[in-house]
């Protein structure tokens, strides 16, 4: 399912947060958001699964108006994974990761065999099985955060929309959760403020500024010395990976504190 977002914008306590934003992420493939802090990159996603309605814009999956679904069909289409998901109840993982089957359930039909093992797949995929029996609040951030993951991935949804979601993770989790992405089969749209793993994993990255989207395309395309320095404010040298001809960052240490434009 293709993703489009057009002329998007979003007013938050006064304050114009994301203006005037369009792009499109293409069936089955990864669009990473990069960007500051307090870019609106988290905004945007919000809209998408719909935890924010925007002050103007459309989104949409194919020719669907995402307004338009019900919130069954949003959970059937839309998996989301913001920022810091958690559990306020002390389930078990089996059962946390089971409720991304709700939305495929009707009346009062418990898990069958099927949804069973669509959850065990999820959980073996993210390397939460073994937790299975485990009360989710007894869990590391890192262990929490692959068992949120496993839930959007048992959700089985065309689009998956996931808010910095190696948080928490090591480097091993960190490149599995990624490459987990990549194979799902799901159209993704996800945020990460590593750019070297925007990179890796990015079909298409999309650059936001101040609530503007001021760069879209290849990670070749957009991470360029310049627009680094000019968005992040920080000195880079852009190589490329020796084996699979990904861009990567090499940063320079700051001698002082980040200073960005606007900055007092």
């Amino acid at each position: 399912m293709d993703l489009r977002i057009a002329d998007l914008s979003v007013t938050l306590a006064g304050r114009e947060i994301v203006r005037s934003l369009s792009l499109e992420v293409g069936s089955g493939t990864v669009v990473g958001l990069v960007g500051p802090n307090g870019s609106g990159k988290s905004t945007v996603l919000r809209t998408v699964y719909r935890a924010l309605r925007p002050d103007a814009g459309t989104i949409r999956l194919d020719d669907t108006d995402l307004a338009t679904l019900s919130r069954r069909d949003g959970a059937r289409r839309i998996a989301a994974m913001p920022q810091d998901a958690g559990a306020d109840l002390d389930f078990t993982v089996a059962e946390l990761v089971a409720l991304g089957r709700a939305p495929h359930l009707t009346g009062n039909r418990a898990l069958g065999p099927e949804d069973r093992e669509v959850c065990r797949r999820a959980m073996a995929r993210l390397d939460v099985l073994d937790l299975a029996d485990r009360g989710v609040l007894s869990l590391s951030g890192g262990e929490r955060q692959r068992v949120v993951a496993a839930r959007a991935l048992a959700q089985d949804p065309e689009l998956l929309v996931l808010d910095e979601p190696t948080n928490h993770l090591d480097v091993a989790h960190q490149l599995g959760l990624l490459a987990v992405l990549r194979d799902s089969g799901a159209t993704v749209l996800v945020v990460l403020h590593d750019l070297n793993l925007a990179a890796a994993v990015c079909d298409r990255i999309g650059v936001l500024d101040e609530g503007r989207l001021v760069a879209a395309g290849t990670p070749a395309d957009v991470l360029t010395e310049g627009l680094v320095a000019q968005v992040f404010g920080v000195d880079t040298r852009v190589v490329t990976h020796p084996e699979t001809g990904a861009v990567q960052l090499l940063f320079t240490l700051p001698t002082s504190p980040p200073h960005r434009r606007g900055a007092s």
